[in-house]
Formats: structure tokens, sequence, C-alpha cells
């Protein structure tokens, strides 16, 4: 561990992974947990070009440079559209599903350690924070990351990571959350890594909204396949979410626009 600034937390500094040396900066207090930069930014070029204007160290900075100059072929840039959900969800008022998220964690026995894939802007890690122990969010989304950690909310920190990518290692947590992220990444792949994470509780949700084009994932689980996956994993559907049911969630796009989800719900335990 490098530190370059530090207040309250580390502001700017390098990870190093004792095992394979692989280095990970940390910039604007968010640790960018990405084994490859360069192939992550190469979507993300403009958030490269943020990462370079705010970094201030120069090791730092030579390091999102070298990044840069190592895209092998750079894709459609992610970077606006990632701003423009963390807006999204900024601006988007609680609705049913959120409502129905406070009442199971807060009924669940206390747990001491959660990780949330998928955390976006924090909104669920700081309610899972006010009646758990510490908890870890990972998106791939720095703008809403930056956004999290704006609660300062003291029990829970946020990392830049692909949930597949294992970020944890062999950790184990208490309660895995991943809501609304089935379509985001493979299923089964996230599954797996969660039933090795998870030692207690999962919470999981999701609309099943696949059509994504040439970004859907390849294999696609509707209600009744994910609930029989688990089962398979040895999880205990918890009464209340064995059977589908689907959740209102409400996202506000603009004055003019909103998208109303119906998201499934499912509670499930080792």
């Amino acid at each position: 561990m490098e530190t370059f600034e530090k207040k309250n937390e580390i502001i700017e500094g390098i990870l190093t992974c004792v095992k394979c040396n692989t280095v990970y900066p940390i910039i604007l207090s968010i640790p960018l947990l990405v084994e490859d930069l360069s192939l992550f930014l190469s979507i993300r070029t403009k958030l490269g070009g943020y990462l370079l204007l705010h970094a201030k160290n120069q090791k730092i900075k030579s390091m999102i440079k070298k990044s840069l100059r190592n895209i092998k072929k750079v894709g459609d840039d992610t970077t606006d559209l990632e701003k423009n959900w963390v807006r999204i969800y900024k601006k988007s008022t609680p609705s049913a599903f959120e409502t129905t998220m406070k009442t199971i964690i807060r009924k669940l026995p206390k747990c001491d350690f959660v990780v949330e894939h998928g955390c976006s802007i924090g909104t669920m890690s700081g309610i899972v924070a006010k009646y758990h122990g510490m908890i870890f969010g990972i998106d791939k989304s720095f703008f809403a990351l930056l956004e999290a950690k704006k609660h300062k909310t003291k029990n829970a920190d946020f990392f830049l990571a692909d949930s597949l990518s294992v970020p944890f290692g062999a950790m184990k947590f208490d309660l895995v959350v991943a809501l609304n992220v089935l379509e985001l990444v493979e299923p089964l792949k996230l599954l797996k890594i969660i039933s090795i994470q998870s030692r207690k509780f999962v919470l999981l949700s999701d609309p099943y909204d696949y059509d994504r084009g040439k970004n859907s994932v390849k294999i696609r689980l509707d209600e009744k396949t994910l609930r029989s996956k688990l089962r398979q994993m040895g999880f205990k559907l918890i009464v209340g979410t064995a059977k589908p049911r689907f959740i209102s969630w409400k996202l506000r796009v603009n004055p003019r626009l909103e998208l109303n989800y119906k998201a499934d719900v499912l509670l499930v335990q080792l």
C-alpha cells in the first residue's frame, strides 16, 4: 500500500496484491480493482481523461496514461451513459420496491459483513448500513460510486470492480445483496460467485429485462429457473419469496418519462 493523500480515509494511493503484484490505483477515494485498466477504459476513454485530470500524484497519472496508450480497440464510450444513470437514480423517488427491500433488510438478523453487487449510488447500501455491520459496495460505474461516497456512511465502503472478477477473493459474507443486476452480468456466473461468498443470506431481485442488443447476457434466467438454480446450490427460499412476486420499481428519467419496472424479489438462506 502506498498512500499519497489521506484525510479521514485514503484519497489517493496504490494497492498492490501480495500474491500477484498487480497494482490498483485509488483515485478520489475510490479503489479501482480492475485487473486490466486498459480494457476497462477502452469503452470509457472520457472517464480516463477525468481520472487523469483529477489524479494528483505523478505515479498515478503515469499509470492512467499508460493504460490509455495501451488500449487496443476503442469501443462505444459509456461514460456519459453511466453519468446519466446516476442522474436518473438521484431523481427517482422511493417506490414500493425500496419499501419492500427496507422491510426485508430491517427484519434480518444482524449481519456483520455484507457485500452488495451493483451498488450504484449506494441507496440500498445506506439502508443496509443502518441495520447491519460493515458493507462493501461493488459497481463498475466510477461516477455512481462517487455519489455513494458522498453519504459518508461510516460502516460502508465502495469499490470499482467487476463482480465476476471476485475482488474479495475467498472472503465470506453474512449477507450478499444483488438487486436488478442479472441482466447486466452473466446470471449463472454471478450465482456461482454468490454461492461461494455467502454464509447466511442472499437478497436478490430482478425485472428480467434481458433485451439489451449486443450487450444482452447469453444465458437468461426467468423467475422459475432462478429459484430452481438456487435450490440446486443448497439455498432455502424464505417464506414470502418462494413464489415469484413482482414489486413496482419506478425510475424517473425526466419530468415527462418514468420507467415502471416490476422486479421479482427473493430472499434465500443457506
